[in-house]
């Protein structure tokens, strides 16, 4: 089962997360992250780059790859994933850019992006630690409800609920791409260790799914039932609806320090 982890708000979760993937880049200085858009892990990021400039490690051979990229967006623009990425993560931790990978949402490629980033991924040895979001549709990067557990890089198309969402980064609604290019659940479930976030009363109900309900492809979350070793870190209100609440947080309290997460 997941180990659920209540903090106290999106700042401790950061910190906490971030200490972990230090200790991660410190044991391996070239490991390899996985890197979720979106507002979830910003707090992750922060936390990482105060922890970079408070006590400097060489992070120069870390390698990653992101979840997810839009399909059509133009070279450039402030949106597109490979650009977030950069301003999110590559900038503020002193990441060395090429080392950094995004699917490819180029129309000219597109045919066969997947393919190739499936091979990128296996080249590198594989995600060590791969940072997930959860939608309030249960969707993992971008696999909207129906996707296949055993699914790899592959083009989707989003489902309404999800352009509503992410319309907040454009400037409107009809601006955000209908398709995206995102890791399968199977991809992701190939990662060695799954560390999903959620806060808010809003996503209570998709991780109550994911963590407690039947594995269903309607509830793509559902998937990190399959994985032996996931961290789901929540607060309060996203882990209002887990009935076993009690239990994750007793287990936490008691946990010894040396297994980490």
């Amino acid at each position: 089962m997941a180990e659920v982890v209540i903090v106290e708000n999106e700042a401790a979760a950061g910190v906490l997360i971030a200490q972990s993937i230090r200790g991660l880049i410190e044991s391996r200085p070239d490991a390899v992250l996985g890197l979720a858009t979106g507002s979830t892990p910003i707090p992750v990021y922060q936390a990482l780059a105060a922890s970079f400039a408070a006590d400097p490690l060489d992070v120069s051979r870390v390698r990653g790859f992101a979840l997810d990229e839009y399909v059509g967006l133009p070279f450039g623009h402030p949106e597109s994933y490979r650009q977030v990425i950069t301003r999110e993560v590559v900038e503020p931790l002193g990441l060395t850019a090429a080392n950094i990978h995004v699917p490819d949402g180029s129309l000219a490629t597109i045919e066969h992006a997947g393919l190739d980033y499936e091979q990128a991924i296996l080249e590198a040895g594989g995600v060590d630690v791969q940072i997930l979001g959860i939608g309030r549709t249960g969707h993992l990067g971008f696999n909207e409800p129906g996707s296949s557990f055993g699914s790899l890089t592959r083009v989707k198309t989003l489902t309404e609920k999800t352009r509503v969402d992410n319309a907040r980064f454009f400037d409107s609604p009809e601006q955000v791409p209908m398709h995206c290019i995102t890791q399968g659940l199977g991809t992701i479930l190939r990662a060695r260790h799954l560390v999903l976030l959620a806060f808010g009363a809003g996503k209570a109900d998709a991780i109550a799914a994911a963590v407690e309900g039947p594995m269903t492809a309607s509830q793509p979350g559902s998937a990190i039932q399959l994985h032996p070793h996931v961290t789901v870190v929540v607060d309060a209100a996203a882990a209002s609806k887990l009935v076993n609440r009690d239990y994750y947080q007793h287990a936490w309290d008691h946990k010894p320090a040396w297994q980490g997460i």
